[in-house]
C-alpha cells in the first residue's frame, strides 16, 4: 500500500521573499504537479460536494487556478472576480482597505442569479481582506456564501476571523 500524498511535500518555503523577513509559501511546486492538482481538487470537492453549491468565486489570478478545476468536478459555474478594468460587462465593484490605501475588486452584474450558493476559493488565507471583499461583492449580487477553501492558510494572521460566520476550510496550515 503506498502513502498518501501529502499537499504540504509540495509546498516550497523561500525565506526573505518578496522583503526581508517575510517567509514565502511557494504553490509552484504543486502547480507543476498533476497528482498534487488532482489531490487538491479531489479534497475540496470532498469537503464540499453535499453542500449543493451552485457556482464557484476566485480572486485573481491563482484562486482561478484552483477553482476552475474544482468547478468542473462540482458541475457548477466558475465567476471570475477581478481588477477594475478587466472585464467586458456591466461590473460590481467592491473598494476595500488595505494596510496602505484601499484596492478594488469587480464581478460582472449577472454573475449571480439570486439564489446561487457560492464557493470562495483561493490559494492562500493570509489577512481575509481580499476573500472579505470576494464575500462582499457575492453577497450585493444575491448569491449566498456557502464557504471559503484555501490551500493554504497562514494561521497567525487570523484572517478566518475576518471571514466569520462563513465556514472555512484550508487544505494546508502554517503558524
Amino acid at each position: 500500500m503506498s502513502n498518501p500524498l501529502q499537499l504540504t511535500d509540495y509546498i516550497r518555503s523561500i525565506p526573505d521573499f518578496p522583503k526581508p523577513g517575510i517567509l514565502f509559501r511557494d504553490i509552484t511546486p504543486l502547480l507543476a504537479s498533476p497528482e498534487a492538482m488532482r489531490e487538491t481538487t479531489r479534497q475540496f470537492a470532498d469537503r464540499f460536494r453535499d453542500a449543493g453549491i451552485t457556482a464557484i468565486a476566485a480572486a485573481e489570478a491563482r484562486g482561478f487556478i484552483f477553482a476552475t478545476p474544482l468547478a468542473m468536478e462540482l458541475n457548477a459555474a466558475f465567476v471570475p472576480v477581478r481588477k477594475p478594468g478587466k472585464l467586458p460587462f456591466n461590473t460590481e465593484s467592491f473598494e476595500y482597505d488595505l494596510e496602505y490605501g484601499t484596492d478594488r475588486l469587480e464581478i460582472h452584474t449577472d454573475a449571480f442569479k439570486d439564489g446561487d450558493r457560492v464557493l470562495m476559493i483561493d490559494d492562500l488565507l493570509a489577512t481575509g481582506g481580499t476573500m472579505q471583499a470576494c464575500i462582499q461583492l457575492a453577497e450585493k449580487c444575491g448569491a449566498e456564501v456557502v464557504g471559503c477553501g484555501f490551500v493554504i492558510e497562514l494561521d497567525g494572521l487570523h484572517g478566518r476571523a475576518k471571514l466569520a460566520p462563513h465556514d472555512v476550510f484550508s487544505l494546508i496550515h502554517y503558524d
